[in-house]
């Protein structure tokens, strides 16, 4: 009998890697959507399905409401919960944020105990992990976020994974659910449909010079195919049960994310900034550009953290970051989501390789929401 796979959030970026995983390793997969209408944002999908011969169906669910989650888990060995907010910019006020993220997970949970689910798989955060500590160290899943001294969207990680260990602690009997939390950093990657998500936001302004150059600050990435292979280990190994697992590489400060994409790029007609930008133009800037603003909490630092509980127990790996860097322009490019420049529109290789790395994309989203 195929094991089943409920996905939530699935047309969401990071669910829609872990979906085409799972229908390649030869699961049945549920993927929860908000609206069961809505085909076309979930076209994408359903080509995968088709192109790996495997069992897609959609149920409607929302993490703002009850309704659904009881018949989305039914039948279900395992939950994947992808969904949760990410911020284009920081909230008017960050019970907007906390909430959904802290009650949509409790719904989930209760659903999956309620269903006798074997096990459910949190996308959560380094940003869960690695801020609002004094001094800088290389973190690791010991480690929590400071809720008290970080902003709405590292303490809306850390207060609804915490939620999460809480009420699974909270249960007794033989059918509780085996929970193992996943750890992403900055996720990078191929689109698999037209739709970015925030993360892509630092390839595609420095693509478009939407900035005249680069922020002082880094980011610990994450190849988005790589996150879904973690997804799928942690819902496979038997020892992860009751873990966390960071999966990101070392920091990529944005300066060396420009100089990356300026060598690769700039020779097909992009002109790529590789200035740096100092912290008051920085600053100014995010008066206006509410993105922007997102990076003043880690002007001139980064994380640093440590995956090798990941590699060691799960047996994962990462690809190389310049081929994670290349494959996001790529498929923003092929997408049209960034404009090649001037007669070069039509670039043969960059088209090739998005497509390539993009299944199901005829030219070529956020964590889960």
């Amino acid at each position: 009998m195929t094991t089943r796979v409920l996905v939530t959030g699935a047309t969401g970026f990071v669910a829609g890697h872990c979906i085409a995983e799972l229908l390649d390793h030869g699961y049945a997969v549920r993927g929860t959507v908000r609206d069961l209408g809505a085909e076309a944002d979930r076209a994408h999908l359903t080509e995968a399905a088709r192109r790996a011969g495997g069992e897609l169906e959609f149920v409607a669910a929302s993490l703002d409401d009850d309704t659904g989650w009881a018949e989305a888990v039914t039948g279900c060995d395992t939950v994947l919960h992808v969904a949760s907010p990410f911020p284009s910019g920081p909230p008017r006020h960050e019970r907007d944020l906390i909430e959904p993220a802290v009650d949509g997970t409790l719904r989930v949970l209760r659903a999956a105990a309620a269903a006798g689910v074997r096990r459910v798989v949190l996308t959560s955060s380094v940003a869960a992990v690695a801020y609002g500590h004094d001094v800088d160290a290389r973190r690791t899943e010991a480690d929590w976020s400071v809720v008290d001294r970080v902003p709405a969207y590292q303490k809306s990680k850390t207060l609804a994974e915490r939620a999460a260990w809480e009420y699974i602690g909270s249960l007794t009997g033989t059918t509780v659910p085996e929970l193992v939390v996943v750890n992403p950093g900055m996720i990078l990657g191929p689109l698999l449909a037209a739709r970015t998500s925030t993360s892509h936001e630092p390839v595609r302004r420095l693509l478009t010079r939407a900035d005249p150059g680069s922020v002082r600050t880094g980011w610990t990435p994450v190849d988005v195919r790589d996150l879904a292979v973690a997804h799928r280990l942690a819902m496979e190994v038997p020892e992860a049960a009751g873990n966390r697992y960071i999966c990101a590489g070392e920091p990529l400060w944005m300066p060396d994310l420009a100089a990356m994409l300026a060598r690769d790029y700039n020779p097909q007609g992009f002109r790529v900034p590789t200035r740096v930008l100092p912290n008051w133009v920085v600053r100014l800037a995010a008066v206006f550009d509410k993105t922007i603003r997102l990076t003043l909490p880690v002007l001139g630092r980064t994380e640093y953290v440590s995956a090798d509980k990941a590699r060691r127990e799960l047996g994962w790996t990462m690809r190389p970051i310049e081929e994670t860097v290349r494959d996001t322009a790529d498929s923003l490019i092929a997408a049209g989501i960034v404009t090649a420049p001037g007669p070069r529109r039509a670039q043969p290789v960059a088209a090739a390789r998005a497509v390539s790395a993009t299944p199901g994309v005829a030219g070529p989203g956020s964590p889960g929401a």
